[in-house]
């Protein structure tokens, strides 16, 4: 009877966590802690509390143990990561995650393409992150290992023309964003995005063009009507 207590004490905090009402899930927490010390998903929970009152070193600690359990629980690592990466410690972050990673392959030693989405998610959260901070080198690297997991190749390989675009290198966002374009016509953000950077590389004319195939496919797309206004007030092309 106690197990089956415990298994409906963890939902409750489950339900709890998820919705945000952390004070509610951190006592059912604690409770199950004098349960099962052994279950990396309560420290992770509890560590992501801590982590949202700013109690760093106690979150660091916490997701530490739910590591020390499972060395490959992605969730822990990254959410360790985000902390050592908001401490300035990033390469210390960058391998939490990446040694997890590692673990799991481990173990796993099959390709699972759930576990795969879940990785690609994770790497794109660090990737967010240091773009965030305007670390774009390494925020394309974990662009990159995303595309390497994930099935969703548009939306990553958008997140990495943004990064090269940002990091100062333009002619190799361009390139991605034309291959992109060309693989995926109807990704319009692609379009619209290979439109801006045209646009700011003063081929205007260029821009229009690509923006004007995007009207063809989503004729009430309000922001890309006034790119295409702002293009032909400024007198910078024959169009019109």
């Amino acid at each position: 009877m106690e197990h089956i207590d415990s298994l409906e004490i963890l939902q409750m905090a489950r339900e709890a966590f998820v919705a945000g009402k952390y004070e509610r899930a951190e006592p059912m927490l604690n409770q199950l802690l004098l349960i099962d010390n052994k279950n990396p998903e309560i420290f992770q929970m509890l560590a992501t509390i801590y982590y949202d009152r700013s109690q760093f070193k106690k979150a660091i600690k916490t997701f530490r143990r739910a590591l020390e359990i499972d060395p490959a629980y992605a969730d822990a690592s990254v959410g360790l990561s985000i902390i050592l990466n908001d401490l300035g410690r990033y390469e210390e972050g960058k391998e939490i995650f990446e040694s997890a990673q590692r673990e799991l392959a481990v173990v796993r030693n099959i390709s699972d393409p759930y576990l795969n989405e879940r990785f690609a998610q994770k790497h794109l959260e660090l990737g967010d992150l240091y773009f965030q901070y305007k670390r774009y080198t390494e925020s394309t690297e974990q662009y990159y290992k995303a595309l390497n997991l994930s099935s969703k190749r548009s939306e990553v390989l958008l997140k990495i023309a943004e990064s090269f675009l940002l990091g100062g290198d333009p002619k190799r966002a361009l390139k991605i964003l034309r291959d992109l374009v060309a693989e995926y016509p109807s990704f319009l953000p692609a379009q619209i995005k290979l439109g801006l950077v045209l646009y700011h590389s003063n081929r205007v004319v260029e821009a229009v063009e690509e923006w004007e195939r995007v009207l063809m496919r989503d004729p009430g797309n309000n922001d890309v009507k006034e790119y295409i206004r702002v293009a032909h007030e400024a007198g910078q092309t024959e169009l019109g």
